[in-house]
């Protein structure tokens, strides 16, 4: 079970900025828990996430001497990925690649197809520097403008992109539309047509239906799963605005109760928990 744990998502939407050694005090905790992945930073333009613009400085700033969790940035194009790829001690790309043709130029200002190019650009990128890809198929539950959606198309650019050679695949729910019904249309047929590849999720909740979209993609099958604490992260394209990431809390309640060994610090764990209400007070 790899959990994905992501305060880059949780904080890149606040309006004050969060001051760099509190994001690195922040996700040096993190790191002590036993997460799989921390979600750290992003190299986006700093016009776009302001919030972010000093990724490089937190990542000089976090001590990787005694933790297992791997990092991963997020990139929206070419030049963030030559950007990332200098960072020796990043393991993960994250790539947003959007199946809704409207949201892939809100979020990257470019089309699916050229989004494509960039995918293939950052996989042999990557491989030439030891980093592994993650693809985020976003608005992957549904879109909210009006694009065209369904099973066969959500599908369709899995395929696309696995074929090209992507190793670690998230479906997203960008604006929290995904209910169990849909995880369990969408994840069975993935994880099952796509057994080499690793499936995760990446879904946005309200507090009251987090708990049954977890268990939809647990049963599906999903062994990937990213959260943030408390829940924090804001969809600002969501109707709700109680909408956010699954709460981590929640996941490794729900997880425990089932018996999955997380091999969590929970010392740590609570350190971070008390350690959050600074950042998004």
């Amino acid at each position: 079970m790899k959990l994905i744990e992501c305060p880059r998502d949780a904080m890149q939407g606040l309006h004050d900025f969060v001051p760099t050694v509190d994001k690195t005090s922040y996700i040096n905790l993190l790191l002590q828990v036993g997460f799989d992945t921390i979600d750290f930073g992003s190299f986006v333009s700093p016009k776009a996430i302001p919030q972010l613009r000093d990724t490089s400085e937190v990542l000089a700033n976090l001590d990787l001497s005694s933790t297992r969790t791997k990092l991963l940035a997020i990139v929206a194009n070419l030049r963030g990925v030559q950007e990332a790829i200098t960072h020796q001690s990043i393991n993960y790309l994250g790539f947003p690649f959007s199946i809704s043709e409207t949201f892939q130029q809100r979020n990257t200002n470019s089309s699916i197809s050229q989004s494509l190019n960039t995918v293939e650009e950052m996989l042999n990128l990557c491989d030439k520097h030891q980093k592994t890809a993650v693809v985020y198929l976003s608005m992957g539950f549904g879109n909210p403008y009006g694009d065209e959606w369904n099973i066969e198309i959500v599908a369709h650019w899995a395929d696309e992109l696995i074929k090209r050679g992507v190793g670690i695949l998230s479906i997203s729910d960008t604006t929290g539309v995904s209910t169990p019904e849909k995880i369990n249309a969408i994840l069975p047929g993935l994880i099952k047509t796509f057994n080499k590849t690793e499936i995760g999720i990446h879904l946005h909740s309200t507090p009251e239906t987090r708990i049954e979209k977890i268990a939809a993609a647990y049963a599906a099958g999903c062994t990937r799963f990213d959260s943030a604490v408390k829940g924090f992260g804001g969809c600002p394209m969501a109707t709700d605005d109680l909408t956010g990431n699954l709460a981590t809390e929640d996941l490794i309640y729900f997880l425990e109760s089932r018996g999955e060994k997380l091999g969590l610090n929970k010392d740590y764990w609570q350190e971070a928990m008390l350690f959050s209400s600074k950042i998004f007070s």
